[in-house]
């Protein structure tokens, strides 16, 4: 007896413990740990904020299977060994493991959706000063506008993926760290609130994405993955630059910079802050067109966010984050200004439960005071020398949300995924409008103005969605992913309270209730991948999504130049169906490429619609408006979005990587509705046919680090009718052909960036935004234009324990 217990003894399974690093030595916190045993059991555990993990009596012969994201999976077989440290490697394109898509760490190159991932080190190697000029090397990502969000009004920067209804209201999900970033009251994002220097990876979800995430997903999701504390850390980076005067002048517009990234590590609390600071002169938008009206377009802006985290033991993380966001913008015209104060608050918790399956929870909210003013220009279209106040806004607006989400695999062969969420928005447009003062009196360029009318619209907006998740492997080869998501939304406490100043009478559009809205949709998605040969994948999609109309759609009217938009509480829904093929090869370990065709088609999208002066509505939506002057937020009937989309990876040795990618996009109105039937067989604005990039980086720690990057965009569209267009005189004065026709003719940039390591600790860069000084064309009347040339200098000083 005595000797049969001490065989038992001699062969009982002991824990394993474990330390996850990557390739220079340090800690990689946050890891998924999962251990298949041979009879098909499972047990998952993460890394802590040390990079430690500790196993339970896996048994030998079991496999472990590393996943982190960013990273290129790791596995190996567990022998008798109790210690284990596993170094994580840099990944190709297919080898590289995201959680946006299927919302869990999955390998790229087992994932049915086009997906593009924009790295640390691609972010390091571009002379961006703002996220979204980074992001402008994914072929499919555009904004509403052109322009940089360093110096376009925050309203102009929605974003679409692949040409999904483009406007100032995002058909785009952006996630930070999991948490919805875009505006809750117009869907925009302000991308100055990104902390650059902190950020790890962008993960880009390219196709519907609306059966996991619900609203605003009907386009794809966006997900920005920053950095988790760590200990001993700090990351600085001061900069310092200036834009190129007009036509190629002398440097103008001072452009400083500071980015911040510390942390630390106390016993099992996390902490970390990041920090950024931006101010910049400018440049001038108009001008060729200019008059004295016409000043720089500048932004000085401050974001700072506070993290923590604690690790009570292997299996539970518990998480809060608290961030303050200023930022003050001259728009380009005497006088026309807008300021945003930002508070957002979020906190989660994640558990591995006892029989191993994933549970998440996370709660958010913001609390936002914008504030906005239009001008009017009294002669736009000749010396642009008279300008007046036409509307001043304050929007406050105040959101709250949760999720939760529950993930059990079920033996070796499925993966199951139960969630739900919920989001609640109540916001206020409150408006003053004003009208030229009589007698006409002028102070400089500057027309005096009287205050006509007061508006103070808005309403409240809920949603509340749940949906389920099946990952099915039957063999090793298959992948099948099933998932379907219940949405339900309703507006309410909608209201336009009116009022006439001179005679506190409330107007003929005054309404003080209007009418509650509600809608309940149904978003399936069946998604299948197919390993040919290990070097050759097969994919295809069926995808469904939606977008429910925004507050600022619903309530808000805004103006842009000489046109102004109004709202209309009568917006219904937009749906989305559409399909996906893709094709990945891989023919050398180096070079990867990939080749993706889509068809998307969208049911009653939300469009600016120009009112013309014959439509039978424009005395009552147009008032004070002139004819070509008016455009309403509509239903149109149909939208189709087809193209083909393809990049390539190559990897030259240890120090070159080449990659591009490439966008066709067929994006045009196919039932224009009863009010509407001009605009069928028109493209959709702000879309362009081609745009593509190119980025070639040449990486050597003991010489330099050089990167060049190309950004092709083809012409597009300004306006729904596609009537608008650059003057003659305005082309020609910017070197373009005059024959280029109706739209904004397209262009071609180069981005250069320089940078030298100074040991382990210290690196200094130059980089260029806009090499060549190309003038580019943002909109029409008055025809502005992006950023000219923009140079910068700094250094980058990077302290971290190991």
């Amino acid at each position: 007896m005595l000797f049969a217990l001490l065989i038992s003894l001699s062969i009982m399974q002991t824990s394993v413990t474990g330390i996850v690093k990557d390739t220079s030595g340090g800690v990689v916190s946050g890891a998924s740990i999962v251990v298949r045993a041979p009879g098909g059991d499972h047990q998952t555990v993460v890394s802590g904020p040390d990079g430690r993990f500790t196993l339970d009596a896996p048994p030998a012969g079991a496999i472990l299977i590393v996943l982190a994201g960013g990273f290129a999976e790791h596995r190996q077989t567990l022998g008798d060994s109790t210690s284990i440290e596993v170094t994580l490697q840099p990944p190709s394109i297919l080898e590289t493991v995201i959680v946006t898509p299927g919302r869990t760490e999955q390998r790229l190159g087992d994932t049915p959706a086009s997906v593009n991932v924009v790295t640390a080190e691609q972010i390091e190697a571009s002379p961006a000063v703002a996220i979204d000029d980074v992001l402008r090397s994914v072929p499919s990502f555009s904004l509403f506008r052109r322009a940089s969000s360093v110096v376009a009004q925050p309203t102009t920067q929605g974003v679409s993926l692949r040409g999904i209804g483009p406007s100032g209201q995002s058909r785009t999900l952006v996630l930070l760290d999991g948490v919805p970033f875009n505006d809750p009251f117009g869907g925009w994002v302000y991308w100055t609130r990104v902390p650059m220097v902190s950020v790890e990876r962008i993960e880009v979800t390219e196709d519907a994405a609306s059966g996991l995430y619900g609203n605003y997903a009907m386009g794809g999701v966006i997900n920005i993955v920053t950095s988790r504390p760590t200990r001993h850390t700090l990351d600085l980076r001061p900069q310092f630059g200036s834009f190129s005067g007009a036509n190629g002048g002398s440097p103008e517009g001072n452009t400083p910079k500071i980015d911040v990234f510390a942390s630390d590590i106390w016993r099992k609390v996390g902490f970390a802050l990041e920090a950024s600071g931006f101010n910049t002169d400018g440049f001038k938008t108009v001008t060729t067109e200019a008059g004295p009206i016409d000043n720089n377009a500048k932004v000085d802006y401050r974001n700072v966010t506070g993290k923590v985290e604690y690790l009570p033991n292997e299996r539970i993380t518990i998480s809060g984050r608290v961030g303050y966001f200023r930022e003050d913008r001259d728009n380009g015209k005497v006088g026309e200004l807008n300021d945003t104060r930002w508070t957002s608050l979020s906190g989660g918790v994640r558990a591995v439960l006892p029989d191993y399956s994933n549970l998440q929870a996370r709660v958010f909210g913001d609390i936002q005071r914008a504030h906005y003013n239009f001008l009017s220009v009294t002669n736009p279209a000749t010396l642009r020398n008279f300008v007046r106040l036409a509307t001043d806004q304050r929007v406050p607006v105040d959101g709250i949300g949760g999720m939760a989400q529950w993930q059990k695999p079920l033996g070796t062969k499925q993966l199951v995924t139960v969630g739900t969420d919920y989001r609640w928005v109540d916001g206020e447009s409150q408006e003053e409008a004003y009208v030229p003062t009589v007698p006409v009196a002028f102070d400089g360029v500057t027309q005096r103005a009287t205050l006509s009318v007061t508006r103070f619209s808005g309403g409240s907006q809920r949603s509340v969605g749940a949906f389920v998740q099946d990952v099915i492997t039957p063999f090793e080869k298959l992948v099948i992913t099933l998932n379907a998501r219940l949405d339900n939304w309703r507006n309410d406490n909608g209201h336009n309270l009116e009022t006439t100043v001179a005679t506190g009478l409330p107007t003929a559009n005054n309404r003080p209730s209007i009418a509650d809205r509600r809608d309940t949709v149904v978003s399936p998605r069946v998604a299948s991948l197919y390993h040919v040969t290990d070097r050759v994948t097969v994919w295809g999609a069926m995808n469904s999504g939606f977008r429910a109309p925004t507050l600022t759609e619903l309530y808000r009217q805004f103006s842009v130049g000489a046109i102004t938009t109004r709202p209309n509480a009568q917006l219904g829904p937009e749906r989305l169906v559409g399909g996906d093929l893709g094709l990945n090869v891989a023919p050398a370990k180096n070079l990867t490429a990939r080749l993706t065709w889509f068809d998307n088609r969208v049911r009653d999208p939300i469009s600016n619609v120009t009112v013309l002066a014959t439509s039978p509505d424009f005395a009552t939506v147009c008032v004070g408006l002139a004819p070509g002057n008016c455009v309403q937020k509509r239903n149109l009937g149909r939208t189709k979005i087809t193209g083909v989309q393809t990049d390539v990876e190559y990897l030259i040795g240890r120090d070159w990587r080449i990659n591009g990618g490439y966008i066709y996009n067929d994006a045009k109105v196919t039932d224009g509705g009863l009010v509407n039937t001009t605009l069928v067989g028109k493209y959709l604005a702000q879309v362009p046919k081609n745009r593509g990039s190119l980025q070639i980086a040449y990486s050597n720690a003991r010489l330099a680090n050089v990167s060049l990057g190309f950004q092709f965009v083809g012409l597009q569209y300004n306006d729904d009718q596609n009537t608008q267009f650059i003057p003659v005189t305005t082309l020609a004065a910017a070197g373009y052909d005059t024959n280029v026709g109706l739209g904004l003719p397209g262009y071609t940039v180069l981005d250069l960036m320089v940078s030298r390591d100074f040991g382990s600790r210290f690196l200094a860069f130059v980089g260029a935004q806009n090499l060549t000084n190309k003038v580019f064309f943002v909109q029409t009347n008055p025809s502005t234009v992006g950023a000219p040339r923009l140079v910068t200098a700094g250094v980058r000083i990077r302290l971290a324990a190991r």
